[in-house]
């Protein structure tokens, strides 16, 4: 191991987990609002709508990242539509993470007894506020550990985005490895950066999770 090398690769390191972590957090966040939307989609009595999104969901969970990121990247140009590798990871994250988004949020809203919700429509409360203030309380606490395993898995899936050039951490470690053959050094700083980005995540989301049912929420 040769330290001097890992000094000298570090600030390219640092600036390709910045990135990492920019693409990933939006495209986390667009995901767990496609998630929110399916889920509300699927609890609603229109049969059109809620076969798109099973469809969608369905298409998205079972083809993998790198081919959506191709047909974003390789296949919207050729019809027409000007975008770029930042845009396309965004969007590949999204689309793939929104299905898996969703069906931890539909479980959770599944685990909660259907007569708190016959009870908060006796009350007096609208179908909005009982999702608001009955349902969605008492289901993000079931869907914290699935949505903790999703953001981790989004965040990991991050590095195929080195397959349409985008100067991620797995794209930084290739190039070193190729131009200069340091095999050990690359991969040691590829595996430190991938633990400083995801091991705080897992911690926060098990202290989240803990704190959630300590509160009388979930089961």
């Amino acid at each position: 191991m040769n330290w001097t090398v890992i000094r000298q690769y570090l600030p390219l390191y640092r600036k390709a987990a910045g990135l990492t972590v920019r693409i990933g957090l939006l495209g986390i966040a667009a995901a767990i609002l496609i998630g929110l939307f399916c889920t509300a989609v699927q609890r609603s009595r229109i049969p059109v709508f809620r076969q798109l999104v099973s469809a969608y969901i369905e298409l998205s969970r079972n083809t993998p990242l790198l081919v959506q990121l191709f047909f974003l990247y390789y296949g919207l140009p050729k019809i027409g539509v000007p975008t770029n590798a930042v845009a396309c990871g965004i969007a590949g994250l999204a689309f793939l993470g929104g299905s898996y988004m969703a069906e931890a949020f539909r479980s959770g809203v599944e685990a909660i007894d259907i007569i708190q919700e016959e009870s908060a429509y006796s009350l007096g409360l609208s179908r909005g506020q009982t999702l608001r203030y009955v349902i969605f309380p008492q289901a993000f606490s079931v869907s914290v550990p699935a949505f903790v395993a999703n953001v981790i898995f989004l965040l990991k899936e991050t590095s195929v985005f080195s397959a349409i050039s985008l100067m991620d951490l797995m794209f930084t470690a290739k190039d070193l490895i190729g131009l200069y053959y340091k095999t050990t050094e690359s991969l040691f700083l590829l595996v430190v950066f991938y633990l400083l980005i995801l091991l705080p995540i897992s911690l926060l989301g098990t202290l989240l999770e803990r704190r959630t049912r300590h509160a009388g929420f979930g089961t």
